[in-house]
Protein backbone atom coordinates (compact mmCIF):
# COMPACT_ATOMS: atom_id res chain seq x y z
CA UNK A 1 0.00 0.00 0.00
CA UNK A 2 2.66 2.24 0.38
CA UNK A 3 4.42 1.66 -2.43
CA UNK A 4 1.16 2.45 -3.89
CA UNK A 5 0.75 5.63 -2.25
CA UNK A 6 4.10 6.32 -3.53
CA UNK A 7 4.23 5.96 -6.81
CA UNK A 8 0.83 7.89 -7.01
CA UNK A 9 2.54 11.03 -5.29
CA UNK A 10 5.46 10.34 -7.82
CA UNK A 11 3.46 10.27 -10.87
CA UNK A 12 1.34 13.56 -9.50
CA UNK A 13 4.48 15.18 -9.10
CA UNK A 14 5.69 14.71 -12.17
CA UNK A 15 2.40 15.30 -13.76
CA UNK A 16 2.73 18.99 -12.20
CA UNK A 17 6.32 19.54 -12.67
CA UNK A 18 7.14 18.00 -16.39
CA UNK A 19 4.76 20.82 -17.88
CA UNK A 20 6.20 23.38 -16.11
CA UNK A 21 9.73 22.76 -17.00
CA UNK A 22 8.51 22.05 -20.75
CA UNK A 23 7.47 25.81 -20.85
CA UNK A 24 10.63 27.30 -19.44
CA UNK A 25 12.53 25.14 -21.90
CA UNK A 26 14.23 26.96 -25.11
CA UNK A 27 15.98 24.35 -26.82
CA UNK A 28 14.97 26.05 -30.09
CA UNK A 29 16.08 29.89 -29.25
CA UNK A 30 19.04 28.25 -27.29
CA UNK A 31 20.14 26.69 -30.14
CA UNK A 32 19.59 30.21 -32.29
CA UNK A 33 21.99 31.66 -30.04
CA UNK A 34 24.64 29.44 -30.24
CA UNK A 35 24.56 29.20 -33.72
CA UNK A 36 24.13 33.28 -34.11
CA UNK A 37 27.16 33.52 -31.93
CA UNK A 38 29.12 31.01 -34.28
CA UNK A 39 28.28 33.38 -37.43
CA UNK A 40 29.75 36.44 -36.01
CA UNK A 41 32.95 34.31 -34.64
CA UNK A 42 33.41 33.40 -38.19
CA UNK A 43 32.47 36.63 -39.24
CA UNK A 44 35.28 37.91 -37.25
CA UNK A 45 37.74 35.58 -38.11
CA UNK A 46 37.48 35.84 -42.03
CA UNK A 47 37.11 38.94 -41.71
CA UNK A 48 33.74 39.80 -43.31
CA UNK A 49 33.18 41.48 -40.02
CA UNK A 50 34.85 44.55 -38.82
CA UNK A 51 35.90 44.79 -35.09
CA UNK A 52 32.93 47.44 -34.38
CA UNK A 53 30.36 45.75 -36.66
CA UNK A 54 30.97 42.23 -33.97
CA UNK A 55 31.02 44.70 -31.00
CA UNK A 56 27.68 45.72 -32.29
CA UNK A 57 26.46 42.65 -33.31
CA UNK A 58 27.38 41.07 -29.70
CA UNK A 59 25.27 43.73 -28.05
CA UNK A 60 22.12 42.73 -29.98
CA UNK A 61 23.08 39.26 -28.78
CA UNK A 62 23.14 40.26 -25.43
CA UNK A 63 19.73 41.81 -26.37
CA UNK A 64 18.19 38.79 -27.50
CA UNK A 65 19.32 37.03 -23.91
CA UNK A 66 18.35 39.41 -21.50
CA UNK A 67 14.71 39.03 -23.45
CA UNK A 68 14.98 35.00 -22.75
CA UNK A 69 16.22 35.76 -19.42
CA UNK A 70 13.50 37.56 -18.54
CA UNK A 71 10.60 35.76 -20.30
CA UNK A 72 11.86 32.86 -17.88
CA UNK A 73 11.87 34.87 -14.87
CA UNK A 74 8.18 33.76 -13.84
CA UNK A 75 9.43 30.44 -14.51
CA UNK A 76 6.25 30.40 -18.01
CA UNK A 77 7.78 31.06 -21.46
CA UNK A 78 4.77 32.12 -22.67
CA UNK A 79 3.68 31.43 -26.63
CA UNK A 80 3.25 35.76 -26.87
CA UNK A 81 7.48 35.44 -25.55
CA UNK A 82 8.50 32.93 -27.50
CA UNK A 83 6.98 34.47 -30.43
CA UNK A 84 8.47 37.83 -29.45
CA UNK A 85 12.06 36.17 -29.07
CA UNK A 86 11.73 34.69 -31.85
CA UNK A 87 11.68 38.52 -33.95
CA UNK A 88 14.00 39.25 -32.01
CA UNK A 89 16.13 36.79 -33.00
CA UNK A 90 14.81 37.08 -36.72
CA UNK A 91 16.12 40.52 -36.90
CA UNK A 92 19.40 39.73 -35.09
CA UNK A 93 19.86 37.21 -37.71
CA UNK A 94 19.09 39.32 -40.61
CA UNK A 95 21.59 42.18 -38.96
CA UNK A 96 24.53 39.35 -38.52
CA UNK A 97 23.81 38.68 -42.69
CA UNK A 98 23.94 42.44 -43.67
CA UNK A 99 27.20 43.02 -41.76
CA UNK A 100 28.90 40.25 -43.44
CA UNK A 101 27.64 41.42 -46.65
CA UNK A 102 28.02 44.25 -46.67
CA UNK A 103 31.86 44.36 -48.27
CA UNK A 104 33.64 46.38 -45.39
CA UNK A 105 36.68 44.34 -44.48
CA UNK A 106 39.46 44.71 -42.15
CA UNK A 107 40.16 46.87 -38.84
CA UNK A 108 38.35 50.20 -40.04
CA UNK A 109 34.86 50.81 -40.53
CA UNK A 110 34.97 52.43 -43.74
CA UNK A 111 36.28 50.27 -46.07
CA UNK A 112 39.13 52.12 -46.99
CA UNK A 113 41.47 48.99 -46.44
CA UNK A 114 40.51 46.93 -49.30
CA UNK A 115 40.40 49.96 -51.41
CA UNK A 116 44.00 51.06 -50.57
CA UNK A 117 45.21 47.47 -51.15
CA UNK A 118 43.35 47.52 -54.39
CA UNK A 119 44.78 50.42 -55.77
CA UNK A 120 47.92 51.20 -53.81
CA UNK A 121 49.07 53.54 -56.89
CA UNK A 122 46.46 56.29 -55.15
CA UNK A 123 48.32 56.84 -52.10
Amino acid sequence: MKHTASLIVTALTLSVALPVLAQTSTPHIDQRQQNQQQRIEQGVQSGSLTPREAAHLEKGQAHVRTMESKAKADSKVTPHERKRLAHAENVQSRHIYREKHDRQHGSNHDGMKDHMQQHPHRR
